[in-house]
């Protein structure tokens, strides 16, 4: 068998597993991006028909920038998920400035009122495609996508991967435009009452794993690991369906009525957290601790739990 006949055997097994269906079970939108105001999913189906109109930007948002180089989906502009953050008065990872991004954004084009799709490699670092879409939203852009798959699942269907790069001009706008992400202090995650979310590897939960300092957990943190959101479609990664999500959230105690905040070692995986939540199931209060366990690991005089243990609520 040639690599070429493989290739479409792969790319009709995915076809005949995956279906046109959104999270839930819901059809994929057959026009072009309502625009409702909070980050959403698009498939591939979607993306396919918005390219085919036009007036789309799209960002890949993957880790290595010859992963771009070698080919990418029409349109895309890079950017690599280390140009969204940088060390503050020490402490790694966190989010920069509102004047920073709003150059950024405006560099890259993506104009406020214009549909703008972010995707990463699929199941891996789709924590980058989700933090760029948090951001986003943060300022207010009403209409930002997630593609759901990302490029793997994209690529696998045998879509278009042009080399090309394309031509963009600063967007205007951004000078105005408010940066409002709903964030967590580290005072915000030490108080009763609030439901804390670990978005990391049970390892890293468990303390057998990690880079930080300490390793452990929030004392009180419910486990809840952000690629278990996803499940697999013919050979990629797509969000598991919306009745199955929140079953699963509510499952472990995590439920609409609670105040929740959701931390990772970075912002990143809680941001698939957030996402999850927030847009596929509008739960009305979560937010996001950018300190997370980096900031939390390095202060000795904070208390850290070990083991797999789960608590409901704090």
């Amino acid at each position: 068998m040639t690599g070429r006949h493989l290739a479409a055997v792969l790319a009709g097994l995915l076809l005949a597993g995956c279906g046109q269906r959104a999270p839930g079970g819901q059809p994929s939108p057959a026009g072009g991006p309502p625009g409702n105001g909070t980050p959403q999913l698009a498939s591939t189906d979607t993306l396919g028909a918005w390219l085919a109109r036009g007036g789309v930007r799209i960002i890949d948002i993957r880790s290595d920038v010859l992963t771009y180089l070698k080919s990418h989906l029409p349109g895309a502009i890079y950017l690599n998920m280390e140009t969204l953050r940088a060390s503050d008065g020490g402490l790694p990872t966190q989010l920069l400035d509102e004047s920073a991004y709003r150059a950024l954004f405006s560099r890259l084009g993506i104009v406020l009122d214009q549909p703008v799709v972010i995707y990463s490699a699929g199941e891996t670092r789709n924590i980058d495609a989700t933090f760029l879409a948090w951001l986003l939203a943060a300022f207010g852009h009403p209409k930002v996508y997630v593609l759901d798959g990302g490029y793997f699942k994209w690529a696998l269907e045998g879509r278009p991967l042009p080399r090309e790069y394309p031509r963009t001009t600063h967007a205007p706008g951004w000078e105005r435009a408010v940066f409002r992400p709903p964030t967590a202090s580290i005072e915000d995650v030490r108080r009763t009452g609030v439901t804390l979310v670990d978005a990391r590897p049970p390892d890293q939960f468990s303390g057998e794993a990690g880079a930080q300092i300490r390793r452990g957990h929030i004392p009180g943190a419910i486990s809840h690991y952000w690629a278990n959101d996803l499940t697999q479609q013919g050979f990629g990664h797509v969000w598991k369906p919306l009745a199955e999500l929140r079953a699963a959230y509510a499952a472990e105690g995590i439920t609409p009525d609670r105040d929740i905040i959701a931390y990772c070692n970075s912002t990143a995986e809680a941001s698939h957290v957030f996402f999850t939540l927030k847009y596929l199931l509008h739960y009305p209060r979560v937010r996001i601790y950018v300190g997370s366990w980096t900031q939390w690991a390095e202060r000795t005089d904070l208390p850290i739990a070990v083991g797999p243990g789960r608590a409901v609520g704090r």
